[in-house]
């Protein structure tokens, strides 16, 4: 099959969609219109930005229906992962020790932490100025006005939004190579205990 196909179907509010999943594990399907979700309602309900759901159609880590120009996910496989997700993966529980850290110097000096970062935001805004990645300068901005006492919240929260926030971090530099290294051996030796 070359492309996407739309089947007419006699039940009314159902769509037959002839379309296969960018990892292939999909073929004709009965989908309730109501129980498909556009890339930014299963965003919503994962806690996390609509490019990460994309970027998880595209690895074939979450089923998708495709339409000649959109992405349509089932309801169900996105409250399947919602459950899955109740942990961490190894890379958001790295990022949340590295982020503790910086929590902790944080504490010790507000004013030249948020400066450091508000300067990488800076940066970061003439970088990425009309891509995707603005969203994320502006949902950090944001964060930073709201003071240290929030800024330090998201930086050690588990939440699943907070970590997709950390994913884009304005605090590159904030810690001494010398501190990052021993925080990221320190988690290195952790994991290696975990999973054994």
């Amino acid at each position: 099959m070359s492309g996407p196909e739309k089947v007419e179907h006699k039940q009314p509010g159902i769509r037959l969609l002839r379309l296969l999943c960018l990892a292939g594990r999909l073929s004709a399907v009965d989908v309730p219109e109501r129980d498909l979700l556009t890339t930014g309602e299963a965003a919503r309900l994962l806690g996390t930005s609509r490019q990460h759901v994309v970027d998880l159609c595209d690895r074939g880590e979450l089923d998708c229906l495709r339409t000649p120009v959109h992405r349509r996910l089932r309801r169900g496989d996105v409250e399947a992962l919602v459950r899955r997700r109740k942990g961490m993966t190894r890379e958001e529980l790295r990022s949340l020790w590295l982020n503790r850290a910086v929590a902790a110097r944080l504490a010790r000096d507000p004013e030249r932490v948020l400066k450091h970062a508000r300067r990488n935001l800076e940066r970061f805004a003439q970088i990425h100025s009309g891509s995707t990645a603005e969203h994320w300068v502006k949902r950090w901005h944001d964060v930073l006005a709201r003071g240290p006492e929030v800024v330090m919240e998201t930086l050690t929260s588990t939440s699943p939004d907070a970590a997709e926030l950390r994913q884009n971090s304005p605090f590159p530099g904030v810690l001494p190579e010398s501190e990052r290294r021993e925080v990221l051996d320190s988690f290195a030796r952790y994991w290696k205990h975990a999973a054994a």
